[in-house]
């Protein structure tokens, strides 16, 4: 499991949990986030790609999930290695510009500059994942998301914004290099996220010889670590009813556990 942008691992306790009555489920800790080490000077989503496909050898893993940026991470894993299901929820892949990160630089500046709440609030208006626009209301959210609780974690996971949505810009292309995904895909999306999120579904699981996606009525960007990660559960475990393979066995004890990163 593969979290996503200003995401820890433990955000996604409630949906590993959902899965973890038939399988072992492991939940990557990313770089720049609790004691795993930094992203690098050479960062990049291949760099990310090692990590996960060391924790898969590591654990014996066939099956990957990863949430928005986490979700481009598991789509180049896949590009990487077959594996016996891949899911990825509103995966952070930008097809000939739907990706707008103008804001970036905007963000960038005002983080190095020691403004958090201004770089938060360009952040939420930049990406459209929250339904407000005025700008006052955001930065009231900002400041509670900076200030409240869990706010010096998504702090401290700030810096690491910049280098992840450089990735997506510069992967940005006509998506046709995701063809070289081998195993069986599921991509999901939620009715309520924004149309660039959603609207790059479709066009993935035409690319992707073993794809199918889906919109899941009332649900939004946060579902997997937040909303409903039960209703996320469920889509992932009908992926993984089908793709089993007969040696797997059911009703193994339940096992939830996170993998740090120490690797430089």
């Amino acid at each position: 499991m593969v979290p996503g942008n200003n995401r820890r691992a433990h955000h996604y306790e409630g949906l590993a949990r959902g899965l973890a009555g038939a399988h072992e489920v492991h939940v990557v800790e990313r770089r720049g986030r609790g004691v795993s080490g930094a992203q690098g000077a050479s960062y990049g989503v291949e760099t990310e790609v090692d990590d996960v496909l060391a924790v898969m050898e590591r654990t014996g893993a066939r099956m990957v999930f990863g949430h928005s940026y986490g979700g481009l991470v598991a789509l180049h894993v896949g590009l990487r290695r077959p594996l016996d299901a891949l899911v990825a929820y509103e995966p952070a892949v930008s097809i000939e510009g739907s990706f707008d990160a103008s804001w970036l630089n905007t963000f960038t500046q005002q983080l190095d500059g020691g403004h958090p709440t201004a770089a938060m609030a360009t952040f939420l208006k930049g990406t459209d994942l929250l339904p407000y626009k005025a700008t006052s209301l955001l930065w009231a959210i900002a400041f509670l998301m900076l200030h409240g609780s869990g706010g010096r974690e998504t702090r401290d996971m700030m810096p690491t914004t910049p280098a992840e949505i450089g990735e997506i810009v510069r992967l940005d292309s006509d998506g046709s290099r995701y063809a070289g995904i081998a195993s069986r895909a599921l991509l999901l999306g939620g009715e309520k996220s924004p149309a660039y999120l959603t609207g790059i579904l479709p066009r993935l699981a035409a690319i992707i010889p073993s794809a199918e996606y889906a919109v899941l009525p009332g649900l939004d960007h946060n579902a997997p670590d937040e909303n409903a990660p039960d209703d996320v559960a469920q889509q992932i475990r009908r992926l993984i009813v089908r793709a089993e393979r007969p040696h797997v066995e059911h009703g193994a004890p339940m096992a939830v556990r996170q993998a740090r990163i120490h690797r430089d």
